[in-house]
């Protein structure tokens, strides 16, 4: 590790629109999920699923990659990810798979989370965590591609990316719950961390990239891509959905460093409201369907839809309680054993200089190590 690293595992940047599409995303999925926006014939659930899903793939890529660029420890980013999936994933599977049913195949598929795997199958309370399964399959092979390659790993994600998107454009895959025909969104995500990196590197950094009149067009142009990528209308527009999903988000990080005026959509991102939405979202995800278990999802269609108001109060009070009382336990632990990782890869790979100016015995100095933050 370079004497400049002890720098890079604390100079991640922050981008608050960030914390807005996080929001949109989860309440678009929740929305597809739990509420009728419209005749099922007109397949608005469905495309409002899929609009979730890709931005919520897409912020995945894009925070992921970007952790590795500026916290390039495989062992720390690999600890960092299980203490913050694994907790609530596997309660979660504890409660939902006894209540669907399970044999002993579907909990070996589902801990391992590889269930999104042809032939295998989902149950009733777990339709859902193909996504979460794709996402952990994700984070082990760009791991593994990192500890390999270093960051010349980085080079494949387009052509992975690109490859996806070809074979499901051969086969006629618009959407899959299976990995080798979605995780494009992913990796759409991940080339937009790349670029967004390299930008900033630049002189001027992101607020040269693009005329400020021109972005407003923009993120007006690349919105109705995306919402026309998720509809079956869109036609061989739906290969896009990854591509326009990324750039979407790609313009507003653009939009919001080059401070455009108030009223705009990278202003109304990073509202507080949003921004809690999107803290809680994984819980949200994980746990909404459980909220309609039992006298909470009985009756015909209009009863069961009367008591949404408190489904969504009783899924957004178990995703505040695990958020901040039970998860954020087990992250602020990984954050301190992940650290002390770093620290001690620092130890083993920084020399200090003596008086005479040679290196001796590798070690840390007290400054490297207090640098390393969370």
């Amino acid at each position: 590790m370079a004497a400049s690293d002890a720098e890079t595992l604390s100079s991640m940047p922050r981008y608050p629109v960030l914390d807005g599409w996080r929001g949109i995303s989860i309440l678009m999925v929740l929305a597809a999920h739990q509420l009728p926006l419209g005749p099922g014939q007109w397949g608005i659930n469905h495309a409002a699923g899929l609009l979730g899903m890709s931005l919520f793939f897409t912020l995945s890529g894009f925070l992921i990659t970007m952790s590795l660029i500026f916290r390039p420890v495989v062992k720390s980013f690999l600890i960092r990810r299980i203490c913050r999936i694994l907790p609530l994933a596997w309660l979660f599977l504890m409660i939902a798979l006894p209540l669907g049913g399970a044999e002993p195949m579907q909990y070996m598929s589902h801990l391992l989370f590889f269930v999104n795997s042809p032939g295998l199958e989902l149950t009733t309370w777990t339709d859902h965590f193909w996504s979460l399964c794709m996402e952990m399959q994700f984070y082990l092979v760009i791991a593994f591609l990192f500890g390999w390659l270093g960051e010349a790993s980085f080079k494949l994600l387009p052509v992975m990316a690109f490859a996806v998107t070809l074979g499901r454009f051969f086969n006629g895959v618009t959407d899959s719950i299976f990995t080798f025909y979605r995780v494009d969104e992913i990796l759409a995500g991940a080339c937009l961390a790349l670029v967004v990196h390299r930008w900033n590197q630049q002189s001027n950094g992101l607020k040269g990239i693009l005329p400020r009149k021109v972005l407003p067009w923009a993120i007006g142009g690349l919105l109705a891509l995306l919402l026309l990528s998720c509809h079956g209308v869109g036609g061989p527009f739906q290969y896009l959905r990854p591509y326009a999903a990324a750039s979407l988000v790609g313009v507003t990080i653009l939009a919001s460093a080059m401070e455009i005026g108030p009223g705009r959509v990278e202003r109304f991102l990073p509202q507080r409201w949003l921004v809690y939405v999107g803290r809680v979202s994984y819980a949200v995800y994980l746990l909404h369907p459980l909220a309609t278990y039992g006298w909470l999802g009985s009756g015909d269609a209009v009863v069961r839809y009367a008591k949404r108001p408190l489904v969504f109060a009783v899924t957004f009070g178990l995703a505040h309680l695990s958020t901040f009382y039970y998860e954020e336990r087990w992250m602020k632990w990984g954050k301190a054993w992940s650290r002390s990782v770093e620290r001690k890869q620092l130890l083993a790979t920084e020399p200090v200089l003596s008086a005479q100016g040679e290196a001796i015995a590798p070690q840390a100095s007290a400054d490297i190590a207090s640098s390393l933050k969370a």
